[in-house]
């Protein structure tokens, strides 16, 4: 399930060479979905790999419902530097046909803070964090969910200068339509499940985001802005092909000088 990728960002100051993200997408915790067994596998899984960071990336239980069950079991995280979160569009209570129905009822915003807190992560709501490290400074840039119409990019670099080294969270690859988007240096998004279902020439036959067959899994560039896109751990419908699930190991790399 570990996925290993290298990413060249120009920008990457010198003493983050080799940071390491491990990257929790998706999980859909629920008991036909994702059980009790199935996450303390991926926590261990994610431990084992000694991460500096570790991002969850939304969607980490299916129903509001079931948070009391299956939400405290991430608490056995662990990361150097920490372990961070943004929130979904199922944090929101929105799923995909709820334009038309409504969404279902859920914690607030001050509400996921207290829950992520209690479990010793922390929430990042269109809202930067700063990291240091030998003189030099990134950011770690949480932006809420543009499927559900949550995101505020600007607000989000509100603190980051145009010169910084920004590396954003969000649960939707859409972001990187937002004007400001070109003005960060790695993106990393889910939502789509990689399509879950993608066939040979064709690609994923549905991902709930823009210009799918290139959003819907893996590396892209647009400028300087590079994107990942994780195929997730889990699914609200148990069917793939040739689309497994995936913990993305990320490293950053500094790009070399030609």
């Amino acid at each position: 399930m570990v996925e290993r990728v290298t990413i060249s960002l120009p920008r990457l100051p010198q003493a983050f060479e080799g940071t390491t993200v491990a990257v929790i997408a998706d999980l859909h915790a629920g008991p036909r979905r994702g059980g009790i067994a199935a996450i303390e596998e991926i926590v261990h899984t994610v431990n084992t790999l000694q991460p500096n960071l570790i991002v969850l990336l939304g969607d980490m239980v299916h129903r509001p419902s079931k948070i009391s069950a299956y939400l405290p079991l991430l608490s056995r995280l662990r990361a150097g530097d920490g372990v961070f979160a943004c929130l979904g569009n199922h944090e929101h209570g929105f799923v995909w046909y709820s334009r038309w129905f409504g969404p279902w009822p859920g914690p607030s915003v001050d509400e996921w803070r207290r829950l992520y807190a209690d479990i010793g992560v922390e929430l990042l709501v269109n809202e930067a964090r700063p990291f240091h490290k030998r003189g030099a400074r990134i950011w770690l840039i949480g932006v809420d969910d543009s499927y559900s119409g949550r995101d505020d990019l600007p607000s989000a670099l509100e603190n980051v200068g145009r010169g910084d080294f920004g590396l954003a969270i969000t649960h939707s690859p859409d972001l990187i339509d937002e004007p400001r988007a070109l003005d960060l240096d790695l993106i990393l998004a889910a939502h789509t499940h990689g399509g879950q279902v993608r066939l040979p020439l064709l690609g994923p036959l549905y991902a709930p985001c823009r210009r799918a067959r290139e959003r819907a899994a893996g590396l892209l560039h647009a400028g300087r802005t590079a994107m990942y896109v994780t195929r997730g751990v889990g699914e609200s419908l148990p069917v793939r092909l040739a689309c497994p699930r995936e913990i993305p190991l990320i490293e950053l790399r500094r790009t070399s000088a030609p």
